[in-house]
């Protein structure tokens, strides 16, 4: 697709592509406003700059945008799931979920995942394509003006690997937390990954003060490489020394989290095993149960093995909790809805 990417664009790379078109570079500041605070999807919508102005500048830039191709609403809770429809007809899904200090929307980073996690629907269609900053931006803004609302959290947790698309991501982020823009500060972002270490380290070293969410899953390597194979290729050990460093450099808590697998990760030697593995590190433990899914055998853990595991994990002095299950009636976790749509089932 022809044209400049204008939303993925910092500002100041903006006002340079402005001044190559030989206008003032105020238009820059009026189109950065009307793509990063009110979510224009359009250059027509921009109605304070001439007609013959949004034709140049339709010609020479391209908005990638989100539509929403299938929407649904919780009765229990609210969470709104959304199958975006992005420029080029893939799909992608997000999750807006409502608490008491605001809006959070879980956004997708890739088009389907390389990481091939047994437990995952995201990776079963296997990995298609990055998304953009823009991408990524837009999924915020569809969801902003559908349901009228301020996103004041964001976390990267849907579709694909986050440090997989690293340069992507790390533009996003500082385009979503910009002043200028949607103002997201980085401590209400959070950023999850299966474990890529190296890009851990690089995470690092931006120093965004930003949440680390790891996919752990397991307490060893015989457990984690049998559901997650990137541990095959970042140990156990060498991913828990690089959350362990990011916790004492950023002076952020590291959250771990843990799919509950029935027979799999979930006993009480497991939890015992997990414990000493992250002790001392400044950490936090989800515990997850696992959605059934058609593509695999796992099921969810059974409440008494969920609570044993969990006061095992208490009684040695780490911060746990159960994740708060949001949109079980819609199939909130992502990849789902994805894949009942390419096979026609939604």
């Amino acid at each position: 697709m022809s044209g400049i990417d204008v939303k993925s664009l910092y500002l100041t790379e903006l006002k340079s592509e402005i001044v190559n078109l030989n206008l003032q570079t105020f238009r820059a500041q009026q189109i950065y406003q009307w793509l990063h605070v009110n979510g224009a999807s359009s250059f027509d919508q921009m109605t304070n700059i001439s007609k013959q102005l949004r034709d140049t500048l339709s010609n020479y830039f391209h908005i990638f945008n989100c539509e929403i191709e299938k929407k649904f609403v919780s009765q229990i809770d609210g969470t709104v799931k959304y199958l975006y429809r992005l420029n080029d007809g893939e799909y992608i899904e997000a999750v807006l979920m409502k608490y008491k200090y605001g809006y959070t929307l879980c956004i997708s980073t890739q088009v389907g995942c390389k990481m091939g996690c047994e437990f995952c629907a995201s990776g079963k269609g296997g990995f298609v394509r990055n998304l953009t900053p823009s991408e990524m931006l837009s999924q915020i803004h569809t969801a902003q003006n559908d349901m009228n609302v301020r996103v004041s959290h964001i976390v990267l947790m849907g579709m694909g690997e986050p440090l997989d698309n690293y340069k992507n991501v790390l533009k996003f982020l500082k385009l979503v937390s910009d002043s200028n823009g949607l103002n997201i500060g980085m401590r209400n972002i959070t950023i999850s990954t299966s474990g890529l270490v190296d890009r851990i380290y690089d995470l690092l070293s931006e120093n965004l003060q930003l949440t680390l969410s790891v996919s752990l899953h397991a307490p060893n390597d015989r457990i984690r490489n049998s559901i997650m194979p990137i541990n095959r290729k970042y140990p156990i050990d060498d991913l828990l020394s690089a959350c362990r460093r990011y916790a004492q450099i950023t002076s952020r808590r590291v959250s771990f989290e843990y799919a509950m697998i029935n027979g799999l990760n979930d006993s009480a030697e497991d939890a015992k095993e997990l414990s000493q593995k992250i002790e001392g590190i400044h950490c936090h433990v989800n515990l997850i149960p696992i959605n059934n899914i058609k593509e695999n055998n796992f099921r969810k853990s059974s409440t008494e093995r969920l609570k044993k595991f969990l006061s095992v994990i208490r009684s040695n002095g780490i911060n746990v909790t159960v994740r708060r299950s949001l949109g079980s009636d819609i199939d909130a976790s992502c990849g789902q809805l994805r894949s009942r749509h390419q096979k026609g089932e939604v």
